[in-house]
């Protein structure tokens, strides 16, 4: 059995990066939670954009997510800050990290009297918590405990010809060795869902399959205008994809070909190992982030144009077939797979780069993404107007 080395998590999760994760509970802490942690070496400041003046399912969400992504494999401690009068609950948030045995903290500004203030107190509580993650000393885990995320973006039709067929192989590959996969991005099963509920391990989850798919469709339509324009993006049809369905089957070949044990919510957590679908867009921040509150310890990213994002908490390994595209955006490219095209390689034989380059990086590589500081960027994927 193959191995990575990996940090120890409770419940049995194995981290592939040993994080302090510095949570604002809302957007409006973001600058408190930024002055952090660029005191502490090992603190990854997770800032967004939402956690007020919701409506309740996305303030129920928001906080689903917070947790989540509290609760990933790659954190092995949390320091929550909240301003004091956010719609978002910092305590549900504590409790709801805490439950899952995560070491956490958490601080409030207004209750200490501003930003210096606030700033001065939470070096000081994240300075304690840093020196506790450094104890914490990896070891050898079986790739059972690797859990993928897959993500494709800035397409083209090398995408679905090469780097998605590449990384639907290497899915299989870790799914056949008992890891788990998690992949989205419902905007791009339109038109081929009835081939992922083919594979659904119940008829239960081929019905959740049409649920995402229509409810997705109806938010769409509710708005009064044609998603054409939107998807496929401009640098899809420049790259020459057509039709959004044309983009879906290309894109959900990024899921390999064994069975599909669930559909998750977004914010929801991996329940227990296989391959499962994260309902989510396809922008790469929001989806990006479903990953990593599901669980997800590395995320795969297939990429015609060259898309360069990363995730502050999560390793994205990235994937392009297009040959011009791999030597132009090279400082981005973790596995150039365009030899494919050329008859120089094969799918299988990508397939086996990839699933070897998961173990190099659970075990501390640094990818592409990290070494340039390219993974800064956390989006929550909400539904309700602002109000």
């Amino acid at each position: 059995m193959e191995k990575f080395t990996g940090y120890p998590r409770p419940h049995g999760r194995v981290g592939t990066r040993n994080y302090l994760a510095v949570i604002p509970t809302v957007f409006c802490a973001n600058e408190v939670a930024a002055g952090i942690g660029k005191k502490i070496k090992s603190a990854k400041p997770l800032l967004h954009h939402q956690g007020c003046a919701q409506l309740k399912p996305d303030v129920d969400r928001v906080t689903r997510t917070l947790i989540g992504l509290g609760t990933n494999p790659n954190v092995g401690a949390v320091l929550l800050v909240g301003l004091g009068c956010e719609s978002v609950s910092v305590e549900e948030v504590y409790k709801g990290i805490k439950a899952a045995g995560q070491k956490v903290e958490q601080i409030v500004i207004q209750s200490l009297g501003g930003m210096t203030k606030a700033i001065r107190q939470g070096v000081k509580v994240a300075e304690k918590l840093a020196r506790d993650l450094s104890r914490i000393k990896p070891r050898p885990f079986p790739a059972t405990r690797l859990v993928m995320g897959i993500k494709c973006g800035s397409s083209d039709a090398s995408s679905g010809l090469v780097s998605n067929p590449s990384v639907g192989a290497a899915s299989d590959l870790l799914l056949s060795r008992g890891g788990s996969v998690i992949f989205g991005e419902t905007t791009e099963f339109l038109g081929a869902e009835q081939l992922l509920a083919r594979r659904s391990l119940t008829g239960e989850v081929a019905v959740r399959i049409f649920e995402i798919v229509e409810r997705m469709e109806n938010r769409i339509i509710s708005v009064g205008v044609d998603m054409r324009g939107s998807q496929p993006t401009p640098g899809n049809i420049q790259g020459g994809i057509t039709t959004i369905e044309e983009k879906s089957l290309g894109a959900i070949c990024k899921s390999g070909s064994m069975p599909i044990s669930g559909v998750l919510e977004y914010g929801e957590t991996l329940p227990r190992k296989g391959l499962f679908i994260l309902d989510s867009p396809g922008r790469e921040a929001e989806i990006m982030t479903g990953l990593a509150a599901a669980g997800a310890n590395v995320i795969v990213f297939s990429t015609g144009g060259g898309a360069p994002q990363g995730y502050p908490i999560v390793p994205v390994i990235k994937i392009a077939g297009n040959p011009e595209k791999c030597l132009m955006m090279k400082e981005h490219i973790d596995i150039d797979a365009s030899g494919v095209l050329f008859g120089q390689e094969t799918i299988e034989g990508v397939a086996q780069k990839i699933y070897a380059e998961l173990l190099r990086v659970g075990s501390g590589k640094p990818v592409k993404a990290e070494k340039l500081g390219y993974d800064q960027t956390v989006e929550i994927y909400t539904t309700g107007p602002v109000i």
